[in-house]
């Protein structure tokens, strides 16, 4: 069990909830608090021994725009800007109901965040972001912080107690039965139990793109909720857009806390094990991702200089190169030649691809992969020319699957036909239809954050019809 001090913890499990929350991550503790402070007598059942789920496994970025911080950084953002990032990233393949709904909510959603404790670091620019918009913050004591406010409103939390069955009683749910076989009635239930990253058979029954890529999540995050509203019925979204984060360690490492890190949105670039670049950089890193599977041998190398490692940032894990090099996760060497041979590639390949990547920034020609930003549409590259050099041997890891099941503005989970599962909410990362065909850094922990908060509100609103 969790041992952190002031969670609303107890190991006796109540007949009847107004609100039942499954699963300890972001999206459910946003639920449960909501509920709470909609007067609900709301419960959360974990899994695990533990709070966190795939939330912190994440780098911690939250996407809003026209932040305090921003404005603070004299960053300009809006609206507008976040709502066609999230449709030009997604292809036009999202709902663009969610969208307009994360729109319409994320600004009060931070509000609401930061009124409970969160606290926001420097903001950064990102994968898919015209703007920098993505904000950092502690993970776990952002869901302490939630946690400790719901339960003084009287919501409460029980670990180990792994739901296995949805209750239905042929007209809405009613509750949950858990694997012991307990049960718990309620009038609503809200899913947050994650995606499916740590289930090798649904991985390969939607995803077997997926099968060299590294597996990393929350340790409960097999697709129970999933296949439990799958049992009655519920539709799914985006499941041929899973993808894998590039940059994470190309073996399991004690040190890999599971973001891994991405040097190539600073300055690096991104070799494979021909010495020679594969991608433009600057692109999504689910579609670097999908680039570095195809590579000879998987494993490719982020390569950079001085110049990037001075960038190293220990408050956000995908920029933290200098814990990377203290773990002795980075190979060093003081000249190109020298990484060369300390990576055992061809020899002269990666003299001749930094040679020509640095001769075309000098020139102003055009990139052969048309790289022209460090990051979506934010900063410029900068040649490779400062020793020492470093490497990253980096590969792709299933972290979160960004797919699930269908939900409409109200977070209601819908079936097949389009109809409402009554009783049913989902929110996070078990939810499909807002990403689409891509991925923006920070919109994982952001819609967790809002569309939990959505959820929790409209479970709550749910009349009692339950005999109590």
């Amino acid at each position: 069990m969790s041992e952190i001090p002031g969670l609303p913890v107890d190991t006796e499990l109540p007949e009847r909830v107004g609100v039942l929350v499954l699963g300890a991550g972001l999206a459910g503790c946003a639920a449960l608090l909501a509920a709470a402070e909609a007067g609900q007598y709301a419960l959360l059942l974990e899994k695990t021994d533990e709070i966190g789920g795939s939330t912190v496994k994440s780098a911690g970025l939250s996407a809003f725009a026209g932040t305090d911080e921003q404005a603070e950084q004299g960053i300009a953002d809006s609206v507008e800007l976040l709502r066609k990032d999230l449709l030009e990233v997604g292809k036009e393949r999202n709902d663009p109901a969610l969208v307009e709904l994360y729109c319409a909510h994320q600004l009060e959603t931070y509000r609401w965040l930061k009124a409970h404790g969160v606290v926001y670091g420097e903001i950064h620019a990102a994968s898919g972001q015209s703007a920098p918009r993505s904000h950092p913050t502690d993970t776990t004591r952002m869901l302490v912080q939630l946690l400790r406010a719901a339960g003084e409103l009287g919501a409460r939390i029980v670990f180990d107690a792994p739901a296995e069955r949805l209750l239905h009683d042929g007209a809405r749910v009613t509750g949950v039965r858990l694997a012991d076989g307990r049960e718990v009635l309620a009038d609503a239930v809200v899913l947050g139990t994650g995606g499916f990253s740590m289930n090798p058979d649904l991985l390969a029954t939607f995803a077997p793109q997926m099968a060299h890529a590294l597996r990393q999540g929350g340790t409960g995050n097999q697709g129970d909720g999933l296949k439990m509203a799958m049992a009655l019925g519920a539709g799914l979204r985006d499941t041929p857009y899973i993808k894998g984060t590039y940059g994470h360690f190309h073996t399991e490492h004690p040190d890999e806390d599971g973001t891994g890190i991405l040097a190539v949105y600073k300055g690096a670039i991104a070799v494979n094990r021909e010495g020679r670049r594969f991608v433009d950089e600057s692109r999504n890193y689910k579609e670097i991702g999908d680039a570095a599977l195809v590579q000879p041998g998987v494993t490719t190398w982020q390569v950079f200089d001085a110049r990037t490692m001075a960038l190293s940032n220990d408050e956000v894990p995908i920029y933290e190169f200098a814990g990377r090099e203290r773990a002795g996760m980075l190979l060093k060497a003081d000249t190109i030649a020298g990484l060369e041979a300390a990576i055992g590639l061809p020899e002269g390949s990666l003299q001749e691809t930094v040679a020509e990547y640095n001769a075309a920034l000098a020139g102003g020609g055009d990139d052969p992969h048309g790289r022209a930003h460090l990051s979506g549409g934010v900063g410029r590259p900068t040649p490779i020319d400062q020793g020492p050099f470093y490497a990253h041997p980096s590969g792709t890891v299933v972290l979160a699957t960004y797919c699930g099941l269908t939900v409409d503005t109200r977070m209601r989970v819908l079936d097949w036909w389009g109809e409402p599962i009554e009783r049913l909410y989902a929110a996070g990362e078990i939810t499909g239809g807002f990403h689409g065909a891509g991925y923006m850094t920070g919109t994982s922990i952001g819609k967790s954050g809002v569309f939990g908060r959505i959820a929790g509100i409209h479970a709550a609103a749910e009349e009692s019809d339950l005999e109590w």
